[in-house]
């Protein structure tokens, strides 16, 4: 049984003393990594692969299947667990401590390299934008899925 987003006070306190879960969703295509762009909070403006924090009692391939539809608005199949992802950058700049499980996806309603997103917010990426968190670069490139 999974529980509703917290309200933002208590996300901030909980969050300010422990680390927060997070799912990362990796989709890759012969156009590249599928980036979106955040629209709000501290790292609004910066390019990141499509996530969210896991919630409460909520199993982590649900909460992949909640970011790909809620996020992106996809439906996409899990093919497995890459890695995880720490983020000491939020920790410097006095936000949080997420650690974001990645995992690799493909799309279901349609082939990747037919996918061709409509919103500014969402893009392929063969080479990694300048405006993106370092750790994911680095995890990005680690895996080979970009330059």
């Amino acid at each position: 049984m999974t529980r509703d987003a917290l309200p933002q006070a208590e996300y901030e306190q909980i969050y300010a003393r422990v680390p927060r879960l997070t799912v990362e969703m990796v989709l890759s295509s012969e156009d590249g990594v599928l980036l979106t762009l955040r629209q709000s909070g501290p790292c609004r403006g910066l390019w990141h692969l499509p996530g969210g924090t896991v919630r409460f009692g909520e199993p982590l391939t649900d909460a992949v299947q909640r970011v790909a539809g809620g996020e992106v608005g996809i439906e996409v199949g899990i093919d497995g667990l890459l890695g995880y992802i720490e983020y000491p950058s939020h920790l410097e700049r006095g936000l949080d401590w997420p650690v974001g499980i990645a995992f690799a996806v493909h799309l279901i309603t349609q082939p990747e390299h037919n996918f061709r997103p409509q919103d500014s917010q969402m893009r392929w990426f063969e080479h990694l934008p300048s405006a993106m968190h370092d750790e994911q670069k680095v995890f990005l490139r680690e895996h080979g899925l970009t330059s």
